[in-house]
């Protein structure tokens, strides 16, 4: 019996040592579900390992209310051996029918949406992103938090 406990908890421990692990994941409240331009959530992200894959998302999450059936962002980036630039996004919260897509509980929706793949950063140091709506309707209401999660690979 014991040498099956073993090898199971071997076993365990090569396979969670192969996949891939969260780094870094930090969401921000948009107070009162009202996202103003000038409220632009940042993210500071340590790197002690240059060069290292990353997989990075934008966490967003919304209520039963937003008056729309998507949502444009930016996310900004600035660090050693960065351009300071912005990339905008869209991202689909509702089907054509308009059924909310996501991760749902009650009247909140979850997104995480994957806007970066295989990013690495290019020296050590302090990074920081931001993320900014870039929608029409300002301020914009129904918008609970938006988050920033990188996965290493």
């Amino acid at each position: 019996m014991k040498a099956y406990i073993g090898l199971f908890l071997m076993l365990v421990v090569l396979l969670s040592s192969c996949q891939e692990g969260y780094f870094f994941e930090k969401n921000i409240d948009i107070p009162k579900q009202s996202w103003d331009y000038n409220n632009k959530p940042a993210f500071d992200v340590q790197i002690t390992a240059p060069n290292t894959k990353f997989d990075v998302y934008v966490n967003l999450r919304h209520n039963a209310y937003y008056p729309f059936s998507n949502i444009f962002i930016l996310l900004h980036e600035k660090g050693k051996g960065l351009k300071d630039t912005a990339y905008r996004h869209e991202v689909k919260l509702a089907e054509l029918d308009g059924r909310w897509t996501g991760k749902s509980a009650g009247n909140l929706y979850e997104q995480s949406i994957l806007v970066k793949e295989n990013f690495s950063f290019p020296d050590t140091g302090k990074y920081v992103f931001s993320i900014e709506q870039n929608m029409r309707e300002n301020p914009l209401h129904g918008i609970n938090d938006v988050g920033l999660k990188l996965i290493q690979k």
